[in-house]
Formats: structure tokens, C-alpha cells, sequence
């Protein structure tokens, strides 16, 4: 991860002196907005990596001797039958044509992706066990 973080925080660096080399070039507003939003982009990005780096300490990909079977193990939990995907993607997609359509079917369809993403999210999540 080091590798990581160091090239997003290089990349913001680097969006940020071409910002600055844009606006004195004589570039447009909308340009040097993007370019500063793209800097702050990467530096979000490189300060994620940075802060999990440092809780989850050397891995072996930051390791200069370390072997290909030194990364193998459980990478996470992937679900292999979950229907969330779905609403997720038809109240995303509902909220883009409501753009064009008319404002009220975004703000159904908002209401639909949030309930969506919330289900999406907490699908595995169990209840706590009620003292009776």
C-alpha cells in the first residue's frame, strides 16, 4: 500500500502545480475548476489508503522479498445470490431519467435508492438477540 498512497498523493501534487501552470497559461474557470477537483480527488483517495496502511501495517506487497503465496487467503465476502443489485440499479437509473423527465420522479426514485442502498448494505447484517 505504500506504493499506492504514494503515487495518489504524487498525482495530487502533480493536478495541482498543472492547475496552477492552467490558470497563469490563461486557462478557462470551468478547467482550473476541474483540475483543483481532481487534485482534491486524488488526495482523498491517497489519505484512505495512507489511514488503512497504517492500521493494517506491512503487507506483502510492500515486502521486497516476499513471495506470491505470502498474499494468498480469504480476500472477503462476496455474496452469490443477492437480488439488491437490482433495486439499486433501477432506482439509480430512475433517478437519472427523472432529470430529464420531471423533478418528482427523482425525488421518488432518490427515496427508492436510498432504501435500496441501506438494504444492499445491511443484507447479512443479523439482529440482536432480544432478552426475554
Amino acid at each position: 500500500m505504500k506504493a499506492s498512497y504514494r503515487l495518489f498523493i504524487g498525482l495530487s501534487l502533480f493536478y495541482a502545480v498543472m492547475a496552477v501552470i492552467y490558470y497563469y497559461v490563461g486557462g478557462e474557470a470551468v478547467g482550473i475548476t476541474c483540475i483543483s477537483l481532481s487534485s482534491g480527488l486524488a488526495a482523498i483517495v491517497g489519505f484512505y489508503i495512507w489511514f488503512n496502511s497504517k492500521r493494517m501495517g506491512t503487507l506483502p506487497q510492500d515486502n521486497l522479498v516476499a513471495e506470491i503465496a505470502d498474499g494468498a487467503g480469504e480476500l472477503g465476502f462476496y455474496s452469490p445470490h443477492s437480488w439488491w443489485p437490482l433495486p439499486v440499479a433501477l432506482s439509480a437509473c430512475a433517478a437519472g431519467l427523472g432529470l430529464l423527465l420531471g423533478w418528482w420522479l427523482t425525488l421518488i426514485a432518490v427515496g427508492a435508492l436510498l432504501f435500496s442502498v441501506i438494504g444492499f448494505t445491511l443484507e447479512y447484517e443479523k439482529p440482536a438477540a432480544s432478552a426475554h
